[in-house]
This record gives C-alpha cells, structure tokens and sequence, in this order.
C-alpha cells in the first residue's frame, strides 16, 4: 500500500522560503510522477509541479515556475518542494501525490496535506 506523508508546511512572511517533505513508502516509484498540489480555501485543488521518478523530468504551473523547484532523493524516497518568493496567494493546502504511469491517468495516492500560511 503506497503511502505519503507530507511534512515542512508552516507559517511565513511573504519573500520567505519553505521546503516541503514527502515521504514515500509501501511501492516501487520508477514508474510514477509524484505530485505537489495545492488546494486554497474555497478553491478547486491544482497541480503545482511534478517529476518523473525514473526520468526527473519535471513540469510547473506557471503561478510557480521560478520561484518553486520540485526534486527528490532516491535513496530516501522522498520528494521535496523548495518554494521561494513566496506569495500571499501561495496559501493553501499542499498535498503530495503519485501517479503509477503503468496503471493510470490520474493521481490516484495522497498524502494528507500540510498548510503553508503566507502572511503579506
């Protein structure tokens, strides 16, 4: 059973930097993207950024790119969101999910969501 746990979300003054964790555990992620969404209050849940597993390849919402940058650590099956400049509009929920490519077409793990809080 897959499983993710997303850590390192907290409160911050705009022009901060946080780092988000998730821990993976319980599969084999070659063949998976893993995820950063963020759902804000009121809002519909979007996708951040991902990476492929095998590959690193990665992709950005334009909202982020250049100040956020996803990576991981095989060797920790963990997957990181280093987010710079932030913004008040950054709030939001942050979850962490992954997508096996073999099996699917959606995101079908997650994680149970940490708060990042951008005060302006």
């Amino acid at each position: 059973q897959v499983r993710l746990v997303e850590s390192g979300g907290r409160l911050v003054q705009a022009g901060g930097s946080l780092r988000l964790s998730c821990a993976a555990s319980g599969g084999i992620f070659s063949g998976y993207y893993m995820g950063w969404f963020r759902q804000a209050p009121g809002k519909e849940r979007v996708i951040v950024a991902r990476i492929s597993w095998s590959s690193d390849s990665t992709f950005y919402a334009d909202s982020v790119k250049g100040r956020f940058t996803i990576s991981k650590d095989n060797a920790k099956n963990t997957v990181y969101l280093q987010m710079n400049s932030l913004k008040p509009e950054d709030t939001a929920v942050y979850f962490c999910a992954a997508r096996n490519l073999a099996t699917s077409i959606n995101y079908d793990y997650w994680g149970q969501g940490t708060q990042v809080t951008v005060s302006s």
